[in-house]
């Protein structure tokens, strides 16, 4: 489940992780902004899904459905629905713990109003670094699965869950992250999240996993 080899788009990974990092420790950007960025990422990584799903469903119309045991076929409005919300509430609990740790929210705004107006704390330094990553992750996601035709073969289950992995470490890390800018550590550890949210994207193939997790879930349904 390792990765050994650097393709391109990890290359372009690497780069989008440490961007953030060289723009704090060299051009003078805050580091609150740099992970208000990497929170942000949990989002573009939720939108990019959906629209991988819509693609999928456009292209077959359903596919199989696993739970309880049993499979049942879905439509592919079903899997995007379940996905927003399931994946909603990951991404709400997320950027909501990271706002308030990192004191980002504005007075009398609500606890959740990073998730919900998340768009308007992007400005010049925000936006570039987004972009990085936007671009990252259609290299590294979006473009080979439309080019290897994964939207006619792959199982939505797949495609849904895809982003899991990933999402558990980053959040972890990001909350974690908050905390030290709360305590005025923060290019330190800047440096220390981003080299080791790269480790963990780069070394482990989460897409294997995700695979290999949504096969044995059909071969126990086939059990039964």
């Amino acid at each position: 489940m390792f990765r050994k080899k650097l393709s391109g788009p990890d290359i372009l990974l690497i780069a989008a992780n440490l961007f953030p990092v060289f723009g704090v420790w060299f051009l003078g950007w805050n580091a609150t902004e740099a992970f208000i960025v990497y929170a942000m990422e949990t989002l573009i990584v939720g939108i990019l899904t959906v629209v991988k799903l819509l693609i999928a469903t456009f292209a077959r119309g359903k596919d199989d459905w696993y739970a309880n045991g049993g499979s049942s076929r879905q439509s592919g409005l079903f899997f995007i629905l379940f996905f927003v919300l399931h994946f909603g509430i990951f991404a709400a609990v997320q950027t909501t713990i990271f706002s308030q740790s990192a004191d980002i929210t504005p007075a009398n705004s609500g606890a959740m109003h990073f998730f919900f107006k998340w768009y308007t704390y992007i400005n010049k330094e925000i936006g570039y670094m987004l972009c990085a990553f936007i671009v990252s992750y259609i290299a590294k996601s979006f473009i080979p699965f439309i080019i290897n035709n994964d939207y006619k073969t792959m199982p939505m289950m797949v495609i849904m869950f895809q982003p899991y992995g990933r999402i558990f470490i980053q959040q972890f890390t990001v909350i974690l992250g908050s905390m030290f800018l709360s305590l005025g550590i923060d290019k330190a550890f800047i440096l220390i999240f981003a080299l080791a949210k790269t480790f963990f994207e780069l070394s482990i193939d989460y897409d294997k996993l995700m695979n290999k997790a949504v096969s044995d879930i059909k071969k126990k349904s086939s059990k039964k």
